[in-house]
This record gives C-alpha cells, structure tokens and sequence, in this order.
C-alpha cells in the first residue's frame, strides 16, 4: 500500500489540479470558448502521464487495480479541493457560477447525473484512446463536447462542488449526486469495452452448425 501511494498518490492530485485549472478558465469565460480552454486541463494530464480517474478507470483489469483506482480518484479529488482553497481566496468571482453548477445538479438530482456521466465517461475514454495513439484532435475536441452537451465531469464536479458556499456544500443530497456521478463515470468509461465483450461472446452465422 505505502508503495502504491508513493506512485500514485502524487500524480492524482497533480491531475486533479490540472482538471481544477480548466475549470477555472470555464468558470471565468465560459460558453464555447471556456468549454474549448478547458482542454488544457486534460492535455496536459495526458502530456505527463498523470493518474485522472475518468482517464484510467475504462482500462482497469479485472482485478487488482481496484485500490489504485481509489487511490486516484481521492488523490484527484485532494488536487480539486486544494485547488478550491486557493481559487476561493484569490479569485472569488468563481464561487458564484459554481455554485450555480452544484444547483443545476441537485435540481437534476441522481439518476439524471449519474446518466449524464455515462456520456462523459465514454467520450473520455475515447479521447485519452486515441490521444495514446498520437490523435490529439479528438481529446481537444471531446472535452468541449462533453462540457457543452452538459455531461457530467466527476472531477470537474470536485471543484465546483468544493469552491461552492459551505451551506451548500454541506448538503446531504452533495454526496449522494457526487457519488452517482462517479459511478455514472466508470459506467461510460467501460461502455465500449462492455459492449465489445458482450458482441464476441455471441454466436455467429459462422458458428452455427449446418444442417
């Protein structure tokens, strides 16, 4: 365990800032041109090689990476919250679009987020697929898409969630949409991978005995 903290612990949390840093540019210039920026933050996770949950949960094994992956997705979210102490103080002008965020989700509520995520999961996963294979077009093109769809980011969500007024914040109905999100999130980043598992496990014209 204190070796897979050591390793993976500190490139989460930088990760989870890097995404805090685009949510910042969203939050501060918003519509197309805050969601096109916002690539920033996952370019530049992709470029280092950082841990970000919505980058690494579509390409978990079956087993052992279960604990990695908790540990990155609290490491992103120590980046956000981090990130959320120091934007609060310094750039105050973001807490109120936040916050409007963080109303926007509970007004959907659960289900809605966690179906919202799906769509975010799938196109993230896709994006870092091909930015693995040197396509980096489709990474600065899925986070916008994602962002102006309105899908749902789990560690994008961290920020806004975190930089939001405490009375918010402290909702009991936070945890539970935050939580859907994250499970929306692992959903559509295994999406393809399910579905391809699914299709070659069925019977073909190929397989089927001849009379």
């Amino acid at each position: 365990m204190t070796k897979l903290l050591r390793n993976t612990l500190p490139p989460a949390i930088l990760a989870g800032i890097c995404i805090a840093i685009g949510c910042v540019v969203n939050l501060r210039v918003g519509g197309v041109a805050g969601a096109v920026l916002f690539a920033f933050g996952l370019t530049t996770v992709v470029y280092y090689g950082l841990k970000l949950y919505t980058g690494t949960a579509g390409f978990i094994r079956r087993s052992g990476d279960w604990s990695m992956l908790t540990v990155v997705l609290i490491g992103n979210i120590v980046g956000c919250l981090l990130m959320a102490w120091l934007i609060g103080y310094a750039q105050p002008d973001c807490i109120e679009p936040a916050a409007k965020i963080l109303s926007g989700r509970l007004a959907k509520g659960p289900l809605a987020c966690f179906l919202l995520a799906i769509g975010c999961g799938f196109i993230m996963t896709t994006a870092v697929e091909f930015a693995r294979k040197g396509k980096m077009l489709t990474l600065l093109l899925g986070v916008p898409v994602f962002i102006l769809c309105g899908f749902a980011h789990s560690i994008a969500d961290a920020f806004y969630f975190l930089i939001a007024p405490a009375d918010q914040l402290l909702q009991p109905m936070v945890a539970v949409v935050y939580l859907s999100e994250v499970l929306g999130n692992f959903v559509g980043c295994n999406l393809y991978r399910w579905v391809m598992l699914f299709t070659e496990k069925q019977p073909t014209a190929d397989n089927h005995p001849k009379a």
